[in-house]
């Protein structure tokens, strides 16, 4: 077995009285591609959440390279190397696209040469954000938007990077290209945690996957067991 980057054990998250998430068991190891599927409101952004330190757990236990992280303040956790891209992209729209990658890369801001580096090669990734580096990213349609949360995201230096629903309201071919570049990322060196909707897309580039419905755990496998067990078919790929 590879080194585990990230093991959830018996995690559950509270709202309040309502309990989001229940007995989540999950893990992630060096290098893998995981997406997590699930429904809208199924609890995927929620254990997201939690592991970027946004949302407290109640029980159960966070380890990220052999650490507990659970009470660790976001600001540290990407310091630790735990990078999400939320849901939604949450760009500064007034600011540049050169100033928004910028933005990505706070935590190493003293290291002027790695950031120079790092924004080299999300141009290399994103061709598109290099010719509009000086574009206001709001001005940005919805794919060259995700490109860029997706840029930004990487400026961090992540060492588990979070994906959450980079597929969602896109066009089909700008998805294709989305999931070729997200493939791309892993094979060179990234460990994605992926959440989606889109199962299909995702599980042709994953390599595991676990599947949500109301806050529980209720399949994992291989992407070939998942893709080929019917019930998720029928719940996620239409078919």
């Amino acid at each position: 077995m590879s080194q585990l980057k990230l093991k959830i054990s018996d995690l559950e998250v509270k709202y309040g009285s309502f309990t989001a998430l229940k007995q989540i068991n999950m893990d992630v190891s060096h290098g893998e591609l995981v997406v997590l599927l699930g429904a809208n409101g199924a609890g995927k952004s929620t254990i997201f959440r939690a592991i970027s330190g946004l949302n407290k757990s109640s029980n159960g236990e966070i380890r990220f390279l052999d650490q507990k992280v659970n009470g660790i303040s976001p600001d540290k956790l990407v310091k630790l190397g735990i990078v999400q891209c939320a849901e939604g992209r949450k760009l500064f729209p007034e600011m540049s696209v050169y100033e928004n990658l910028q933005m990505g890369a706070y935590v190493h801001r003293k290291n002027k040469t790695e950031i120079k580096k790092s924004t080299e090669h999300v141009y290399e990734l994103f061709p598109i954000l290099a010719d509009k580096k000086d574009d206001a990213a709001g001005s940005l349609s919805g794919g060259q938007q995700q490109m860029l949360a997706i840029g930004r995201s990487l400026m961090a230096k992540p060492k588990l990077l979070l994906l959450d629903e980079p597929s969602l309201g896109l066009a089909p071919l700008i998805v294709k290209q989305m999931f070729e570049i997200i493939q791309q990322i892993n094979q060179e060196g990234t460990t994605i945690l992926l959440a989606e909707q889109n199962a299909s897309a995702a599980l042709k580039i994953a390599d595991r996957g676990y599947v949500i419905e109301n806050g529980r755990i209720v399949v994992k496998g291989t992407s070939n067991e998942l893709f080929n067990n019917e019930e998720i078919r029928k719940a996620y790929i239409g078919a």
